[in-house]
């Protein structure tokens, strides 16, 4: 008897990606969507494609997926953000897989990111591959406010077939991201001890390390060969490393009453 499948998400004020999302789990025996207090048709997209769907207070990235996994009552679990969709061939491939016991409790899956619509191959950002099918119980995701990551217990597989990320449609979604994101980064460096409140450290973290990490991804790693969207994706990711440093050299600075 085949293995059955949990495909979790969380969702705010998703209606623009979800129903992408959802059309690509129609083969999916139980979604479960936990919701943060939408105010668009979320939900409505959601209940009308089947998925049982509950609401709960933003709690932070890491946390907020494992409550969303907690109410999964499959026997394996695979965890999606809103804006990914699964494509056809992962789709088989994960079904042919629960088919019977997988030989590994987790597996990692490659994942496409798409920039302003087009998908980057190069650069680093491919096959950017994510820990997100596991047995229940077999993984978690690290309680993190912004760039969690699931982590296994045991020997994790590698799927082939990929996912598909169609994140920052606009620079203006993108440049929003990334203030939130760097405020929510720097905020972690104050609070671990790691934000200094030297210019050297600043000129370090916040200079230098986004100009290195430009030419390392863009010209070593031929982020170049995906064109504008390549260029463009590369200096805003340097721009918010620099975004990130310079907030938290800020607030390590105020946290002591040091003048700016």
């Amino acid at each position: 008897m085949p293995l059955s499948l949990s495909v979790v998400l969380i969702t705010k004020n998703e209606a623009a990606n979800l129903p992408r999302t959802l059309a690509s789990l129609a083969w999916a025996q139980e979604i479960v969507v936990l919701d943060s207090g939408s105010t668009d048709t979320t939900l409505e997209i959601a209940r009308a494609a089947g998925a049982r769907v509950f609401t709960e207070p933003w709690r932070g990235f890491g946390a907020q997926k494992n409550a969303a996994i907690a109410h999964a009552t499959g026997d394996w679990i695979l965890s999606l953000d809103a804006d990914e969709e699964v494509s056809p061939a992962l789709a088989h491939e994960i079904q042919a897989l629960l088919r019977n016991e997988p030989p590994h409790a987790a597996y990692r899956i490659p994942r496409l990111n798409h920039f302003l619509g087009q998908p980057l191959r190069h650069g680093g950002y491919w096959p950017d591959p994510k820990l997100r099918l596991f047995r229940r119980g077999a993984a978690r995701f690290e309680e993190r406010p912004v760039h969690e990551s699931m982590q296994a217990q045991v020997p994790v597989g590698q799927l082939s077939g990929h996912l598909v990320h169609r994140c920052y449609p606009t620079m203006a979604e993108y440049i929003e991201h990334m203030n939130r994101y760097s405020s929510a980064g720097a905020q972690m460096l104050v609070a671990s001890g790691r934000a200094g409140r030297t210019w050297s450290w600043l000129v370090w973290n916040a200079v230098l390390n986004p100009a290195a990490t430009f030419l390392y991804n863009y010209i070593f790693r031929l982020g170049f060969l995906d064109g504008r969207a390549g260029l463009l994706q590369h200096l805003n990711h340097s721009v918010y490393i620099h975004w990130k440093y310079a907030k938290a050299w800020e607030q390590a600075r105020a946290s002591t009453g040091e003048q700016r």
